[in-house]
């Protein structure tokens, strides 16, 4: 009741003039007015609380208050007459300037404003004002579009909030649809006056450098009645009727009321044009790898079935840790006849990860694509040794079978020279690498010796016979590992994790030498801004990790 005493005007509540009577004693004054009569006087002004909406309504706005609060407020020094002799204070929230419970309510999260207004009417008529609206629209989903020109056109600034960006904040974020093996990723976010939930696709094959594509599937607006309508995206005859229903927490579905709007004149012919060239940037007649028209064309006709109705599940950005190796994230890569794909680079501890986002018939979205070992760099040897894929096989393997055996390695001996690894695998290149391997010792001792860090990068070639996607790829690197790929047979048939080398090139470029497949991959990093997508912690991502991976399993 003290709470509500104070919120409402009625009088200080009981632990404040315990507070005022104490500090008077501790001065040395007598106060005439004893306990008795101050109650009289509150029980005179309890008659004004029905102005604020009556007990019930006061019970739901202490609701919100703590205990702490009873006490916010005070009023100014009473002498033994009765009367203020200090400048005049606020009894209570009601006598604060409407100015100044502006300013107040528009620091609350948008989400208890709807509790303040049922207080009483004048926090409610309060609650009106757009400046509160325009702050929580801004602070809260970061809008950056002038809502004072939206105002004018006739869309408040509170109906945006309360019938837009709060009721469809749990859809705000990355996504992954469930189209079987090829998922995906969408992003949802608040642009301008819509919610829009953009479809991201890698660039046209190989290019794996170049930005990002990205196309609408869904939006979601106040525009034509002052009730969020859903349209869809899909298609080329422009917005059209669609529904999105939240099937459970972090999963939530899209439908199409008008599926007519996905199809062309031409029939299903004009519609794979048109998809071959959005997605590949190309015909068909100029794709002359035979077992990549089948593949295209298998996609088109497994994803074009679901007409923009699909189910979403949520997924994170890795949070970022002081040991990892590079900052963690979203990169492309290039798979062979597959075309570009997306994968999230995530560390555990000693082991990097990449996690398949969009995947392909024969490893699927949602699969652990490498699993690089931290605690097993490799020291690459000379431009000309590099050239020789025999020479970077019997290091990886070596590597492979001792890892395979979990014999560890000792401390001091925590990095792999080509030379031992040549020595061990026996042949006549062990010779010939003895004498390099005695130059890299006598190198890092006399580095040692002198304090000198060693270079930051060093040259990096490709070995002959590797196939690459892009000719042109990074011709330094930094650090390099012992990792593993993941490979299987069409249908995620026979998986298996080969061996190969993980190649960091510099923040953004990574690089993995598929040593079975003699292929390489090039992986570059993904920089478009994705807000509402960081992991709250390593917790919840590698529960998402594993969640993701059972449900293309």
């Amino acid at each position: 009741m003290a709470v509500c005493a104070r919120l409402c005007g009625v009088g200080q509540s009981r632990r404040c003039r315990r507070r005022q009577r104490n500090d008077q004693q501790d001065q040395g004054s007598d106060s005439d007015m004893d306990e008795e009569e101050e109650e009289r006087i509150v029980g005179q002004r309890r008659s004004d609380a029905s102005s604020c909406g009556g007990p019930g309504r006061v019970a739901a706005a202490a609701a919100t208050a703590g205990p702490s609060d009873a006490c916010e407020y005070g009023s100014g020094h009473v002498n033994r007459s009765g009367s203020n002799t200090g400048p005049p204070h606020p009894e209570s929230l009601m006598e604060l300037p409407p100015e100044i419970l502006v300013e107040i309510f528009s620091l609350l999260p948008g989400t208890v404003l709807s509790n303040v207004a049922l207080v009483c009417k004048k926090f409610r008529q309060i609650l009106n004002t757009e400046t509160i609206w325009r702050r929580r629209c801004l602070e809260e989903f970061g809008m950056k579009k002038d809502l004072r020109k939206m105002e004018a056109g006739g869309v408040s600034s509170q109906d945006l909030y309360v019938k837009l960006l709060h009721p469809y904040r749990h859809i705000l974020g990355l996504w992954q649809p469930d189209i079987g093996p090829y998922g995906g990723l969408l992003n949802v976010v608040v642009d301008g006056l819509f919610i829009i939930g953009w479809m991201y696709l890698p660039p046209h094959d190989p290019r794996v450098e170049d930005p990002m594509r990205r196309r609408p599937l869904f939006r979601i607006h106040l525009l034509e009645s002052k009730k969020a309508t859903v349209e869809c995206m899909y298609g080329h005859k422009g917005p059209h009727k669609g529904d999105i229903q939240t099937v459970k927490k972090d999963e939530f579905s899209t439908k199409c009321n008008q599926t007519d709007h996905h199809r062309m004149p031409g029939g299903r012919q004009e519609e794979f044009r048109t998809w071959l060239e959005e997605e590949w940037g190309r015909t068909l007649e100029e794709i002359f790898h035979e077992h990549m028209q089948e593949l295209i064309l298998m996609k088109f006709i497994y994803t074009s079935q679901y007409d923009n109705c699909l189910t979403y599940r949520r997924i994170y950005l890795p949070p970022m840790m002081p040991s990892d190796l590079l900052q963690p994230g979203l990169f492309k890569g290039t798979y062979g006849s597959h075309g570009l794909e997306i994968v999230m680079l995530s560390f555990h501890g000693t082991s990097a990860r990449a996690t398949k986002l969009t995947g392909d018939p024969n490893v699927p979205a949602g699969q652990l694509t490498l699993d690089v070992d931290l605690s097993q760099p490799i020291d690459l040897p000379e431009l000309d040794q590099q050239r020789n894929i025999d020479v970077l096989s019997r290091i990886i393997l070596g590597i492979h079978e001792k890892v395979q055996r979990g014999v560890e390695q000792p401390a001091g001996d925590t990095s792999t020279s080509v030379g031992r690894a040549a020595k061990e695998s026996g042949g006549a290149v062990a010779e010939s690498m003895e004498v390099d391997h005695g130059a890299c010792v006598d190198a890092s001792q006399s580095d040692s010796s002198s304090s000198s860090p060693p270079p930051e990068t060093q040259p990096f070639v490709l070995p002959l016979g590797v196939m690459a996607r892009n000719e042109v790829y990074p011709r330094t690197w930094r650090k390099c590992f012992y990792g593993t790929g993941l490979i299987a047979g069409h249908g995620f048939t026979s998986p298996e994790r080969t061996p190969g080398l993980f190649v960091l090139f510099d923040e953004d470029r990574f690089g993995f030498i598929w040593l079975e497949l003699k292929s390489f991959s090039l992986y570059s990093r993904l920089t478009d801004h994705l807000p509402h997508a960081h992991a709250p912690n390593m917790e919840r991502f590698e529960a998402m990790l594993r969640n993701m991976q059972s449900w293309t399993s």
